[in-house]
C-alpha cells in the first residue's frame, strides 16, 4: 500500500536530512572561519535553508493527513514520524534501522518501536558506544509535532512504547464507516502480471492445479484492490509433440472431424488410448511426427484439429474457474510460438549462446545450469517460451511486477530464466519486480502425497463436488436445511464448499506442504473458513435481529462519534485499523496466509467485544429491544466491513444468512 506515497515521503524525508546536514555543518565552530562578511550571507543562508526545511516538513505532514476518505496505515505513519526523530536526533547516521511493530502486550502500549537497540549496534560499529536507552531517550525527544501518539514510555533497555491517540483513533473508524474499505490511493499506476493455473491441454485438471490457481487469484485480488492493473495469465501447455499423436488418434477415430464436431466426452481416456498407441505402434508413432509438423507449419486442417481438442479441454478447465469464480485470460505456450526465433537470434547477436552436442544453451552468471533454447533436433523447449514470454510481458505489456505462480519444484527453473533475462539486458530487478511465488505439494491424511486409493492423480472436479456434499451434509448436521429457503440452502453449500477449500490452502505458508482434510477444513472451531463464515454471519446478523434498518445504521454513522472507553471496544477498534499494515506485508512477501491469520485474530476479538459489551439489550421475559448501543453497532458494522473485504481478496463469497 501507499509505494507512490512512500517514495514521495522518502524523498522529502532524504532532503528534509540533507537540510539538517547542512544546519548543523554551518553550527559548527570550526566551519566558520569566514570574513564579517561571509559570516552575514552564510547567516542569510542558514536563514533560507531553516525556511525551506519548516516548508519541507509541512508539506510532508499534509501529505500523511490528505485524503481522509482512505484507510491510514497507522504502523507507516509511525515510521514515517519516527524516521524523522531518528533523522533530527542522529542526522550523521546513514540509512539507521526503523522497526515499529504492533505491541503484543496492551499494558505497554498500542505499538512499540525498536530502533534504539539496532542502532547502539550500528553506532558501536564506528566506534561510538552510546546505550540503547540513551538513544531512545534521544529520539523521543526529537519526536515532532503529529496527530497520532498520545504519549511514549521507554521500557527495559530501550524500547519506546507508543500510546495512540483514542480521539484520532476514533476518527480513522468513522472515516472508515463513512467511505467504506478503501486502501491508500497510488500516487502512480502500476501494472502487475500474474501467471498461474497453467494446467495442460488434454489432461484434466488435477489437485496439484488448486494450489496455483486459489493462490493466483488471491494474488490478483489483492493487487486489484489495492488499485493496480492486473493481467491474469493462463500459460497453458497447449504446444508440442503430445499434439501429432492427439490428431492421428482423432482422424482414425473421428474421421469426418472437420465437417461434425467429434464428441470426445473423455479427453483423459482419449489421451491416454492416443498415448498407448503412440509407444507401442511405430506406423502410428511416424504419422503422429508428420502431424507435427504439419500442426507446425500452420496447415489449416491441423490447426482446425488442434483448436476442436483445446476446445474440450477449455470447456473442462471452465467448469472448474466457474466453481472458484476465477477470471482468467488464456496465453498458451502457442501464443509466444512467433516470439521464439527472434528470443533465440537476440541471443546469438550478443554471443551468449553454446553449442553443446547439438543443442543451442546459454549460461547465465551465478547459474549452475544452463538454459536450452533449441534442442539438438531444432525444436523449442519450456526454456525457449519462458524467455519469449517473460520478454513480451517486459517490453509488450510493460509490466511493473511480474509474479509466477507455481510448486517449488520449479524454482531452480525460473531463477536461470531470471537471471538470463537479467544478462540480456531486459530488466532491472531493482525497476521491475520478477518473483517466482512457489508453493508446497497437496498431501493426503497420510501425509504423502495426496491420491486416491487407486494411487492415481485426484480430479480436481472430483474433489470440488466432494466437497459440495461434505458441506451440505454439515450444514444438514447443524440443522439449516430446517430455517433457510432451498435457494439460501444451496448459497450456503456452495460458500461453505469452495470457501472452505480455499482457505485450508491459503490459511497455510504457501511454501510449505499441507495436509488435504475436508473434516479439518469444514469444523466450525479454529481457524478455518467455516467458523469464519459463521462469525461474519453472526455479526452480520445482529442489527437484522434488532430489526435496525438499513438507514438507521448510515445516519448513525454520519452522527455518532465512536467511543472506545472499554478496553475491549479499544482492542477491537485498533485490530480493525490494522488491516492496510496486514496488506502491506502481503504485498511485500505475498505470503497470503497473514491475510487469514489476521481474520481470525479479529473474528476471536470481535467475539471478546460483544461477551463484554452489550450492543442490543432485551427483556429477558418478552425478547423485545429495549436499549441499542449505537456507538457498539457501528463497531460490529466496521469489523464485517473489513471481514467482507478480507473475504473477497480470499476469493471468499460469504452469504448473509448461514
Amino acid at each position: 500500500i501507499m509505494v507512490g506515497a512512500k517514495l514521495c515521503s522518502a524523498l522529502a524525508l532524504q532532503e528534509i536530512k540533507l537540510l539538517q546536514d547542512e544546519i548543523e555543518r554551518l553550527r559548527d565552530p570550526q566551519e566558520l572561519n569566514f570574513t564579517s562578511s561571509q559570516l552575514d550571507e552564510l547567516r542569510e543562508e542558514n536563514s533560507r535553508l531553516k525556511y525551506r526545511l519548516n516548508i519541507l516538513k509541512r508539506s510532508l505532514q499534509e501529505e500523511m493527513s490528505q485524503n481522509d476518505n482512505e484507510m491510514l496505515n497507522i504502523n507507516q505513519r509511525l515510521q514515517q514520524i519516527f524516521g524523522e526523530a531518528i533523522n533530527t536526533a542522529y542526522p550523521g547516521l546513514e540509512n539507521p534501522p526503523l522497526t515499529v511493530t504492533p505491541n503484543q502486550q496492551a499494558k505497554f502500549g498500542d505499538y512499540q518501536c525498536n530502533s534504539a537497540m539496532a542502532m547502539a549496534q550500528v553506532m558501536k560499529a564506528k566506534g561510538q558506544k552510546i546505550s540503547p536507552r540513551e538513544i531512545a531517550e534521544k529520539i523521543v525527544q526529537n519526536i515532532p509535532n503529529n496527530e497520532l501518539i498520545e504519549r511514549t514510555e521507554i521500557a527495559g533497555p530501550g524500547f519506546i512504547n507508543v500510546h495512540l491517540k483514542r480521539m484520532f483513533v476514533s476518527k480513522l473508524l468513522s472515516s472508515l464507516l463513512v467511505n467504506g474499505v478503501k486502501p491508500p490511493s497510488l500516487k502512480k499506476k502500476k501494472k502487475v502480471v500474474v501467471d498461474f493455473s497453467s494446467p495442460n491441454i488434454a489432461k484434466e485438471m488435477h489437485v496439484g492445479h488448486l494450489r496455483s490457481t486459489i493462490i493466483g487469484d488471491s494474488m490478483c485480488r489483492l493487487f486489484e484492490f489495492l488499485g493496480y492493473e492486473v493481467l491474469r495469465l493462463n500459460h497453458v501447455g497447449d504446444w508440442g509433440t503430445q499434439f501429432g499423436m492427439l490428431i492421428a488418434h482423432l482422424q482414425d477415430k473421428f474421421p469426418n472431424y472437420l465437417s461434425v464436431s467429434p464428441p470426445i466426452g473423455d479427453l483423459q481416456a482419449f489421451y491416454k488410448e492416443s498415448k498407448k498407441r503412440f509407444d507401442e505402434d511405430e506406423e502410428f508413432k511416424r504419422r503422429a511426427y508428420q502431424c507435427v509438423v504439419k500442426l507446425q507449419s500452420k496447415e489449416p486442417d491441423f490447426i482446425k484439429a488442434w483448436n476442436l481438442i483445446c476446445d474440450v479441454s477449455r470447456n473442462e478447465f471452465q467448469k472448474v474457474y466457474n466453481c472458484l469464480d476465477i477470471r482468467i485470460e488464456e496465453r498458451g505456450e502457442s501464443y509466444y510460438q512467433d516470439m521464439m526465433t527472434a528470443v533465440i537470434k537476440e541471443f546469438e547477436e550478443k554471443g551468449l549462446v553454446q553449442l553443446d552436442e547439438g543443442r543451442k544453451i546459454v549460461f547465465a552468471p551465478g547459474q549452475s545450469i544452463p538454459l536450452t533454447i533449441v534442442k539438438s533436433d531444432g525444436g523449442y523447449t519450456y526454456d525457449t517460451s519462458d524467455l519469449a514470454a517473460i520478454k513480451n510481458r517486459i517490453f509488450d505489456e510493460k509490466a511493473d511486477i511480474i509474479i509466477y505462480v507455481t510448486d517449488s519444484g520449479q524454482v531452480l527453473h525460473f531463477q536461470v530464466v531470471f537471471a538470463a533475462a537479467q544478462l540480456i539486458g531486459w530488466y532491472d530487478p531493482k525497476v521491475i519486480r520478477v518473483e517466482h511465488a512457489g508453493f508446497g505439494v497437496v498431501l493426503g491424511e497420510d501425509k504423502k502425497k495426496f491420491k486416491t486409493r487407486s494411487g492415481d492423480t485426484v480430479r480436481l472436479m472430483d474433489l470440488l463436488e466432494e466437497g459440495l456434499k461434505r458441506s451440505m451434509d454439515k450444514l444438514k448436521e447443524k440443522g439449516r436445511d430446517k430455517v433457510l429457503t432451498p435457494e439460501d440452502l444451496v448459497k450456503a453449500q456452495r460458500a461453505v464448499a469452495f470457501g472452505c477449500i480455499k482457505y485450508a490452502d491459503l490459511s497455510h505458508n504457501r511454501i510449505n506442504d499441507y495436509v488435504f482434510s475436508f473434516d479439518k477444513m469444514l469444523d466450525d472451531r479454529g481457524n478455518t473458513a467455516a467458523y469464519l463464515l459463521y462469525a461474519f454471519t453472526r455479526i452480520r446478523s445482529i442489527a437484522r435481529l434488532a430489526n435496525i434498518q438499513e438507514a438507521t445504521l448510515r445516519t448513525a454513522v454520519e452522527t455518532t462519534e465512536v467511543l472506545l472507553d472499554h478496553e475491549k471496544e479499544w482492542k477491537l477498534g485498533k485490530c480493525i485499523l490494522r488491516f492496510p499494515e496486514i496488506l502491506q506485508k502481503i504485498t511485500d512477501d505475498l505470503l497470503l496466509h497473514t491475510l487469514c491469520d489476521y481474520l481470525y485474530e479479529l473474528a476471536t476479538t470481535f467475539t471478546e467485544f460483544y461477551d463484554s459489551c452489550y450492543c442490543v439489550e432485551k427483556d429477558r421475559q418478552t425478547g423485545e429491544v429495549v436499549k441499542i448501543n449505537m456507538c457498539r453497532m457501528l463497531l460490529c458494522e466496521a469489523t464485517a466491513a473489513v471481514m467482507a473485504k478480507g473475504f473477497d481478496i480470499l476469493g471468499i463469497n460469504p452469504v448473509e444468512r448461514m
